[in-house]
This record gives C-alpha cells, structure tokens and sequence, in this order.
C-alpha cells in the first residue's frame, strides 16, 4: 500500500499525491450523460479500502462513498446508475481527478490548506492524527518519550527528552504530513536523530520490525492494519498515544460546487441519522457521546 494519510492519514489515508494540482468542472452532468459515477481508491488500506474482487470494494470510506452515490443517483435522476469502483495508485490519484478518470477519491486522506491548492475537500469524515509503531523491546527511554512519560520542566525536561529520541531512526511515508510533523520536531528539540523517508509504508513496518529503524510515524488508524500484514505481527506495537490531530476527507476536484454539495449533502444527512453509529462501530471502534458530538459538528443543514 501507497500512503494515502492517506491514511489513506494519515494519512490519512497524508499524501504527496495530493499536492498536485488539477482541476475540473461538471461531475454531475458527466454523470448524467454517461450514466456512471466512478470512484477510485487505493488499495490495502483498511479500515478504509480494500479491494474485494473486479469492480468491488469494502471499508469505512467505500460505505461512505456507497451513501454518496445514492445521492448522486437521485439527484441526477439516473434511475440506473453504474457505480464504478476503480483501484488506483496513491500517487496518480490527483491525475485521475484531473483527467476526469475519477470524479471522487473513497480513501480518506489528510485535509491541508497546502493540498487545498490542487484538489477540494468533502466535510470531515474522520479525526485522524499521527500515530507511531514499535517493536514490544523498543528502548525503555525511547518508550517513555512516545508514551509522553517525560513531564519535567525546563532544560531537563529538554535532556530527557532528548536522552529518549537522540541516535534513533525513524521512518516515515516520504512526502506526507507524518514526514513534515517528525522533521519539525527534531529540529525544534535539538535532537540529533535519522529520519528514512519510504514510498510503501510496508516498507517502514519492515525496517521497524528488523531492527533497522526504532520506530515508524505514519496515520495512527492504519499502522494497525500494517502490522497485521508482517508475519512477525506479535513483535510491533501501536503506543496507545496521538500526536496530532487532524481532519480526513475524502478529495474530489477543484471548482465543481454542485458535486461537492451532493457530496456533502449525502456525509451530512449521513451524520444525522443512527446509521453512522453502526458504520463507525464496525471500522474504527466505540462510537461514544464524544464521537456522536463531533459528527454532528461536521454535519451541515
């Protein structure tokens, strides 16, 4: 799998891809005229998409890009409507919007004013952040620091910060938010440290998990998934710890106001309704009063 964070967040699904530009008008009447809505995503990046066979797909993303093509297909009056789900690499996602090869991206991605530039967003569809991944005998200070154990005041707080980070290496997607928060702050501690960039976050569970790398930054909800897919699942760990906190969305094309009000219109009516309890509580965990709150923020009248 490709970064998409993505999350794919964290980064998403946060993405370099995402920082192209492009742009294009009229998803809706293309739409009517062809009789097809085509939604792409990248593969292997539960919980948001995964491929299931020719034409189909599964995760929390595709489930919400299903309720917007219902949408779509009632307000286009395209009674027989043909959804296609198309698998993509993350980074020719924006060149696929561009060209009109897809009109809406189903892998929830970062959402950046900076990405802003090239590609519009959907209201938010999950709060994601970066997370970080471990080996179970990761160092005993490095493991204080990412569990934010270290809580002393002034230049000591600074030493024993830095006594847990200096000399390691961490690994992160190349291009994506994790990337640009991990360099941030080693340079504002002072800490000298290895920072290896990857084009396949795989990668970087597999340097974490053959002693090469101390640990690897990425979308907190997808390191999970990651570390499943290594047969040495048992030796990582996902600390129990957010860094940052930011809004994932799903990318459609730039200056398209009534496909993106369709959009937002099927996630909001969506938000309001019991249904996204059941969606939520299947992909991403609990669905609690907090969570209940914060998708009512999202959803718009």
């Amino acid at each position: 799998m490709r970064h998409v964070h993505f999350t794919l967040s964290a980064t998403g699904i946060a993405l370099s891809f995402l920082l192209a530009a492009g742009a294009t008008a009229g998803t809706l009447d293309r739409v009517k005229s062809s009789g097809a809505l085509n939604l792409g995503y990248v593969d292997g990046v539960p919980p948001f998409s995964i491929s299931t066979g020719d034409n189909a797909a599964s995760g929390y993303s595709i489930d919400l890009c299903q309720h917007i093509a219902d949408e779509v297909k009632a307000e286009t009056g395209v009674s027989n409507l043909k959804v296609n789900y198309i698998a993509i690499k993350a980074e020719e996602a924006m060149q696929k919007i561009s060209d009109g090869a897809i009109d809406l991206l189903c892998t929830a991605a970062s959402d950046s004013l900076e990405r802003r530039k090239g590609v519009s967003f959907s209201i938010p569809v999950f709060n994601g952040g970066v997370g970080v991944l471990v080996r179970q005998d990761a160092d005993e200070a490095l493991m204080n620091v990412l569990n934010g154990k270290v809580a002393v005041e002034g230049p000591k707080w600074r030493a024993a910060i830095n006594g847990g980070l200096a000399n390691k290496t961490f690994v992160v997607s190349g291009g994506s938010v994790s990337e640009a928060w991990v360099r941030q702050q080693i340079a504002r501690l002072g800490v000298v440290a290895t920072v290896i960039t990857v084009d396949d976050p795989m990668k970087g569970v597999q340097l974490v998990n053959d002693h090469q790398a101390d640990a690897f930054f990425s979308e907190r909800v997808l390191l999970a998934g990651y570390a499943a897919k290594t047969e040495n699942v048992g030796h990582l760990a996902v600390v129990d710890r957010t860094f940052t906190y930011e809004p994932l969305a799903l990318a459609l094309s730039r200056n398209d106001d009534d496909f993106r009000l369709a959009v937002d219109t099927a996630l909001s009516k969506l938000y309001r309704s019991d249904e996204i309890a059941e969606l939520y509580s299947r992909y991403l965990g609990q669905f609690d009063e907090n969570t209940k709150r914060l998708f009512l923020a999202y959803a718009r009248n």
